[in-house]
Formats: structure tokens, C-alpha cells, sequence
């Protein structure tokens, strides 16, 4: 009687291990996947800001209806709404100067983020001529992106100049 106790405690004991093992397997793979999923969401994060601040950094009085229509693409709300709004008088003063700056993201880290929203901290550099600067001039922008998801897009919301 005892060797059928003990094949039914070793049975138990198995069956026990296997439902722990495989309890285990399946947390363990949860976390896996919301370690990538929250990695991939940071990468796309990072993305979206650096092509935001580089199309907001690069314009060009020549082709500035293409140039201000990218920084427009990615926007949204009232940072949207301000700069399309702005646009026809922007458009105007940048052929009368005859500006041209071509930016450059240096660095961009995400100070917070969830599934929704963002924000994100950029450095870019960008090189600017006009009829004042011919011979150009550098300038350096700090720039704090307010960042939303909307139809699976990271889009601009809110752009700040920072100290």
C-alpha cells in the first residue's frame, strides 16, 4: 500500500511541477512581449519626434508649400491649427527673405510616455541663410514635442522651445 501511495504522490508531484512549469512559461512570455511591445511603442516614439523636429527644423522658400505641408501631415490639434494658420503669412515671409534652413536632430529622449501620449525632449541644430545671413548661420533649438497615438501614427500636438 505504500509503494501506491508513493506512485501517487510522484504522479501529484508531477502533474504539480508540469501546471507550475508551464504557469511559469506563460508569465514569463507575457512579460516578454510587453518588454518588446513597450520598446517597439519607445522606438516609434523617438521616430516620430525626430522626423517632427527635423521637418520642423528644414524649410526652404522655394518649395515651402511642400516643406510646411510635412510639418502638417504629422500634427495635430491646436499645434495643427496654429501652425496652418500661420502658414500664409510664414510663406510669404520666408520668399521675402529668401530663407532656407536645413536641420539636423543631434538627440531626442522621451521624458514620458503611455499608450496615448508623450513627451519628448529634441536638440537640433539647423543651418539658416536669407538675405540677412547669406553666408548662413547656425542655430541650435531645444525643443519639448507633445505627442499623441491617433489612427496608429505618433503625431505632433504641442512643440515648445525649451532653455
Amino acid at each position: 500500500m505504500s509503494r501506491a501511495l508513493t506512485g501517487k504522490a510522484w504522479s501529484v508531484g508531477l502533474v504539480v511541477a508540469t501546471v507550475l512549469t508551464t504557469a511559469l512559461t506563460i508569465w514569463l512570455s507575457l512579460g516578454l512581449f510587453g518588454q518588446r511591445e513597450a520598446e517597439q511603442r519607445r522606438q516609434d516614439i523617438l521616430a516620430a519626434s525626430r522626423q517632427s523636429a527635423l521637418n520642423f527644423t528644414s524649410l526652404d522658400y522655394r518649395h515651402y508649400d511642400r516643406d510646411s505641408a510635412n510639418v502638417l501631415k504629422d500634427a495635430t490639434g491646436d499645434f495643427k491649427k496654429q501652425f496652418a494658420a500661420q502658414t500664409g503669412q510664414l510663406t510669404r515671409l520666408v520668399a521675402e527673405n529668401k530663407s532656407v534652413s536645413e536641420g539636423q536632430v543631434l538627440e531626442a529622449g522621451i521624458v514620458r510616455y503611455d499608450e496615448h501620449s508623450a513627451r519628448v525632449l529634441v536638440v537640433a541644430d539647423s543651418k539658416v541663410t536669407n538675405t540677412a545671413a547669406p553666408d548662413g548661420e547656425a542655430r541650435t533649438y531645444r525643443l519639448q514635442l507633445d505627442l499623441v497615438h491617433r489612427g496608429g501614427r505618433w503625431l505632433t500636438s504641442d512643440v515648445e522651445f525649451v532653455g
